[in-house]
């Protein structure tokens, strides 16, 4: 019976996989345009938008549009996006294109999109993706993130963590628990928009030039939401 059981479950994955392919094929501008409208529709809803203080005091932002996650007995999940960090001005940095994955085990069946949003509170967390890779929960301790005009809902546990995250799926916007997620820097869509040979700790301390519109749109956004 458990052969029978994981030969379903390996067929079901083998089916679910290329739709998780198929999104992740969106080009790096795209997936900028993209991230740009998450974080301005999540923002237009201030009852239930991340609170203004949390995003103040951020020390970088991370925006992953129609993440998708797929599954049947064991499952996965997977989106691109960007991040930026803030200068020691108090200005944002250009984005550096990024990559979130992780994988689940439990009865679950079907294909659904959600975009994420990661708040890092700590300058630990900002030197992690820097270095190329961590993991949410053990690199940097994250929890679901406070809802609402201010982060005063937020809990004695969600106060000790690095990272907030939060998803949207179907309209609805909450904090949600990511633990066990890999955030990477993604060099091939950085190279594309950046030119060859790019760091991350290039792009966030301004060694760029000719930026395209969508990427500078980003970081223009991030400006205009932290600022109030």
């Amino acid at each position: 019976m458990f052969k029978a059981l994981r030969r379903s479950s390996l067929i079901a994955l083998t089916l679910l996989l290329p739709a998780m392919a198929a999104r992740a094929e969106d080009p790096p501008l795209v997936r900028a345009q993209n991230a740009v409208r998450v974080l301005h529709e999540i923002m237009q809803a201030p009852d239930k938008a991340i609170p203004n203080d949390l995003l103040g005091n951020a020390k970088a932002i991370a925006v992953i549009p129609d993440m998708v996650k797929a599954g049947f007995i064991f499952g996965g999940r997977r989106g691109e996006g960007l991040i930026s960090v803030r200068s020691g001005d108090g200005t944002w940095s250009n984005p550096s294109f990024i990559t979130l994955t992780g994988g689940s085990v439990g009865f679950q069946a079907g294909v659904s999109s959600t975009d994420v949003v990661l708040v890092f509170r700590t300058q630990r967390g900002v030197d992690s993706i820097v270095n190329g890779k961590f993991t949410l929960g053990a690199d940097a301790a994250a929890a679901a993130g406070p809802v609402g005009r201010t982060a005063s809902a937020a809990t004695d546990a969600q106060m000790k963590a690095e990272i907030y995250s939060y998803s949207r799926s179907r309209g609805l916007f909450a904090g949600v628990a990511l633990d066990g997620s890999v955030l990477r820097i993604d060099y091939d869509a950085n190279e594309a928009v950046y030119g060859s040979g790019i760091t991350p700790r290039r792009i966030f301390e301004g060694g760029v030039a000719n930026v395209p519109g969508p990427v500078v749109d980003f970081r223009d956004q991030l400006e205009e939401y932290t600022a109030r």
